[in-house]
């Protein structure tokens, strides 16, 4: 990782997580919790507030990363190069596109793709130029962790969960995630997606811009997304709903899960 220091850096600080969302509702209680630790400090760059602290053992900076790609984009690289973090996950909400996909699901990307790119015929569709590639790969053990925390989330509160707000039991899927500079909310454009990328199981706006950033820096992240939404003709109402009663339930469950455990390994392994 980056060694150089500055103004916003802890000299001498532990191993460092940032922890992203689009929306406030998508982080939870995260700096709830990060406060109630005690130390917190905020620190305001680039018309972002970036909370800087403790969370569950774990130390982070904890940020909202805004919605669409260039948001994403430029969060990630202030957390590297201003913030010395040595790993990222972001966190959120995301259309379903994948077959057997519901509301309520949960989806950790293993890689991520920019649906939205094409520099044809120059380089190949989705390929981003000088990259020679199309598909950013997520951190497999950070990944793995996401997974186990949503699994034991999904134990513990998905039963629940489902009956209270009508969808069943949620499920944990691993896979591809896609991404654009636009809010899926059609039929046409899911069978769109679905026809040209048969892997996608989830449409966002942010992930696969994070994820190319930290590959270009060899940064660890991944990606953890709740399907809010089938990204059809009832996307809006099914996504707001979704994001004003039952995102940050998730955020939280999955993200103490998760940090608990980071902190744990972290421990182990010093």
């Amino acid at each position: 990782m980056m060694s150089t220091q500055n103004k916003y850096d802890d000299q001498g600080a532990a191993r460092r997580l940032g922890v992203l969302a689009a929306l406030p509702q998508e982080l939870g209680d995260l700096v709830e919790a990060m406060r109630a630790e005690g130390d917190m400090r905020t620190v305001a760059l680039g018309r972002r507030d970036y909370h800087v602290g403790t969370a569950y053992g774990v130390p982070c900076v904890v940020t909202l990363a805004r919605v669409g790609k260039v948001a994403a984009a430029a969060t990630a690289s202030a957390l590297i190069h201003v913030f010395n973090v040595d790993a990222m996950v972001f966190t959120g909400v995301a259309g379903g596109v994948g077959r057997g996909v519901r509301v309520g699901d949960i989806v950790v990307a293993d890689s991520l793709l920019q649906h939205d790119m094409d520099a044809s015929p120059l380089f190949p569709r989705y390929e981003v130029p000088l990259l020679d590639q199309a598909r950013f790969p997520t951190h497999a053990p950070l990944a793995d962790g996401l997974a186990a925390a949503c699994e034991r989330f999904v134990a513990e509160a998905g039963p629940a969960l489902g009956e209270r707000f009508g969808f069943e039991a949620p499920r944990v899927h691993r896979g591809l995630i896609i991404s654009g500079d636009r809010f899926v909310s059609s039929a046409n454009e899911v069978r769109a997606l679905s026809e040209a990328l048969p892997e996608a199981m989830a449409v966002e706006m942010e992930g696969a811009a994070m994820t190319q950033v930290c590959y270009e820096h060899d940064v660890p992240c991944a990606i953890v997304r709740t399907i809010s939404d089938t990204a059809d003709d009832h996307a809006t109402a099914s996504f707001s709903t979704f994001l004003t009663d039952i995102a940050g339930t998730y955020s939280s469950g999955v993200l103490g899960h998760f940090l608990r455990e980071y902190a744990a390994a972290e421990g182990a392994g010093a």
